[in-house]
């Protein structure tokens, strides 16, 4: 089973726009995964063009179920004028502007899961543009509520996650998805933007990156943020990074084998 992670970045280019839903399929022509983790998705958001983007993900990849989990109501801006959501799964059913996290499967989901995670309290400093006159300038954007989905599939059980931009509230929340894993049907695997470079994630957790190769920025890479990570006794071949038209993160991807191949990863209790 091929499994996967990606960072959309609401579909922004390089330039700074957003495609739109014919653009958001078109990036995703030829990606050979069963199983993505989608971080950064926008519903119904005007700076995209008030895509559906989960569901255009969905039917690109030619997914039989998906689900989002928003982790606001509203549009993330430096203002915190959202209004913050916790364990809400979606099956295309919200209305009104959202933003989160989805986990799309080409795979019959048997069951799904969703855990809230709190947000730091530390502020991320970014250069963007003013939503009231379009000028840029340094803004210090407050974290944001995260989230982890869980697809339990035949045989695999993943999880799909956002960390927090702060890396010891990340670390925190971290150990949170470890432990919450623990009690889902093994073996699991971890896809999504950690934003943890390296080693550091599965330090935190006693697992094993099953992909090793820098993901962000997108066009230089310097770290690796974007894993699929082995919380149980799983191997994993042909790993494979790419660059997409969009996102500042590069698309990460596996061949997930529960069992001993090419190495352990011993799971937390």
């Amino acid at each position: 089973m091929r499994v996967g992670s990606l960072n959309i970045a609401s579909g922004r280019c390089p330039d700074g726009a957003s495609v739109d839903a014919a653009g958001l399929a078109a990036g995703l022509d030829g990606l050979d995964v069963d199983v993505l983790a989608v971080q950064e998705v926008d519903v119904d958001q005007p700076r995209s063009h008030r895509v559906h983007q989960p569901s255009v993900v969905a039917d690109a990849l030619g997914a039989v179920d998906w689900r989002f989990a928003p982790t606001l109501a509203g549009t993330p801006d430096p203002f915190a004028s959202w209004q913050p959501l916790s364990g809400v799964l979606d099956h295309g059913g919200l209305g009104g502007p959202h933003y989160g996290i989805a986990l799309v499967s080409r795979v019959p989901v048997r069951r799904w899961h969703v855990l809230g995670l709190a947000p730091g309290p530390l502020k991320l400093p970014l250069v963007a543009p003013d939503p009231r006159t379009g000028a840029r300038r340094l803004w210090w954007f407050p974290d944001e509520p995260r989230a982890a989905v869980a697809a339990e599939l035949d045989g695999l059980t993943v999880v799909a996650t956002h960390l927090s931009f702060a890396a010891p509230t990340a670390l925190r929340q971290l150990r949170r998805v470890r432990a919450w894993a623990a009690g889902l049907p093994g073996p699991v695997v971890v896809a999504g933007d950690l934003n943890l470079g390296g080693s550091l994630a599965p330090l935190a957790t006693g697992g094993r990156r099953l992909v090793t190769e820098r993901t962000w920025p997108a066009a230089a890479p310097r770290v690796q943020f974007d894993h699929v990570l082995a919380l149980d006794d799983v191997g994993g071949t042909d790993p494979e990074v790419r660059r997409l038209a969009f996102g500042d993160h590069r698309f990460a991807a596996v061949t997930v084998h529960p069992g001993p191949r090419h190495g352990t990863a011993t799971r937390p209790g």
